[in-house]
């Protein structure tokens, strides 16, 4: 970790790499961007997978006292992982080559992506959701904002669906040769309306405020204490809920596929433990350096002192279930991932779908993906080293399983 704090700078910026060069330039601005803000709590945080984002860095995490940004959540509120161990031995697993389906573990992909919507795929009929239940019976929270409240009743249907872009679920080896299931995914569309929502709100009462916080920087805010500001939050909070029990879903339901299959072939009952489900795109109220602050962790994972949590890599890659070392420099944060190397079109451009369906191929992954033509876009060589990221945070996590992929759906 190393500082960067000049003179005309209001805040300090903390970064968990070797040196700045390994940042890019739009993503260095846009910290630099952060440390000026008016309300900022001690330093800006950038973690090892850091990377630009919209107004502020993805695996950026900053508190702020009074406000909240809506950018500095992001578009994805709650977007997070989901982790289940299991007592099955992956080498047994793929002795079954056999199944009428290909071999097992294909067979296993199949049934998940028949059960599971993936991509801009939604449920046809409308789904039980505890949390938007409670949405509705406390509907006086949220008819304040008739441009949001109909977005409930939609996401009875996204409930328990993937989505696309980098989310994915993953059977995994650990390295004591079990299998384990990971799912990455958040609000579905829900939380992205959000976001654009309030963004706007704040930009517009920036501007009639006269903001010492420039326009073009993205990060319009909103007190904490004002209308809007008491509407965002419990839009946010509904959405982290809401991404919480839509991996909790899916989660059953790859459970049900895994178990129905191992039964019907292996004759065997699955045992699952050590179930993870946490979050890496949200701002929560906590207490840090005897302050009460709102800490945003964009694209960055809480890891409290004992805390588990999950930091995946890209497909073909390793992910990891780790162990917070409770760090009060990160705000108890850890990276949420690999981080982007490439954006999703310069991986398009650098990368041939062929070569990446190859490289799984060649590591014996099985890959369950309607449309391949942009599978390059969430490739492993499109990401960093995620040895190297984990590497560069040793102070703020320790590793308790690693994971490799063995079969993976995307959208």
């Amino acid at each position: 970790m190393f500082v960067i704090y000049q003179k005309n700078m209001k805040k300090p910026i903390r970064v968990w790499l070797e040196n700045v060069e390994q940042i890019e330039e739009s993503c260095l601005e846009q910290a630099y961007h952060l440390a000026d803000l008016p309300f900022l709590h001690k330093w800006v945080c950038l973690m090892p997978d850091t990377h630009t984002g919209k107004g502020m860095p993805i695996g950026g995490v900053i508190a702020t006292k009074d406000v909240i940004i809506p950018n500095a959540v992001g578009v994805d509120i709650g977007c997070g992982m989901n982790f289940v161990s299991t007592n099955l031995l992956v080498e047994e697993i793929r002795k079954v080559e056999s199944t009428g389906n290909g071999t097992l573990i294909q067979a296993m992909i199949s049934d998940i992506m028949r059960n599971i919507p993936v991509g801009f795929q939604s449920h046809k009929e409308r789904q039980p959701s505890r949390v938007l239940d409670q949405a509705m019976e406390q509907r006086e929270l949220y008819e304040t904002n008739p441009e949001l409240f109909p977005l409930i009743e939609d996401a009875y249907y996204q409930v328990g669906t993937l989505g696309g872009g980098n989310h994915f679920i993953e059977l995994q080896e650990d390295q004591n040769g079990f299998l384990g299931i990971m799912i990455h995914s958040g609000s579905r569309h829900f939380g992205k309306q959000i976001c654009d929502v309030y963004h706007k709100k704040a930009r517009e009462l920036n501007d009639l405020w006269y903001s010492q916080v420039p326009d073009e920087y993205r990060l319009a805010f909103l007190p904490v204490n004002t209308k809007e500001g008491k509407e965002y939050i419990a839009w946010m909070r509904l959405a982290l809920d809401y991404a919480f029990e839509n991996r909790e879903r899916m989660m059953a339901r790859v459970k049900e596929c895994v178990a129905g299959k191992i039964g019907k072939f292996l004759g065997k009952q699955v045992t699952f433990s050590e179930e993870i489900n946490c979050h890496h795109n949200y701002a929560v109220l906590e207490n840090h350096y005897d302050a009460n602050v709102w800490v945003h962790r964009k694209g960055a994972t809480r890891v409290l002192k004992g805390e588990l949590a999950v930091i995946p890599g890209a497909m073909g890659s390793y992910s990891y279930v780790v162990r917070g070392k409770g760090n009060p420099e990160s705000f108890n944060s850890s990276s949420h991932g690999a981080g982007r190397a490439y954006s999703r079109k310069g991986a398009m451009e650098a990368f041939s779908c062929e070569k990446v369906i190859r490289d799984l191929k060649d590591q014996g992954i099985v890959l369950g993906k309607n449309k391949k033509a942009d599978v390059a876009e969430e490739c492993r060589f499109a990401y960093k080293d995620i040895r190297e990221v984990m590497k560069a945070q040793e102070d703020l996590v320790e590793i308790v399983t690693e994971l490799k992929t063995v079969g993976v759906v995307k959208g």
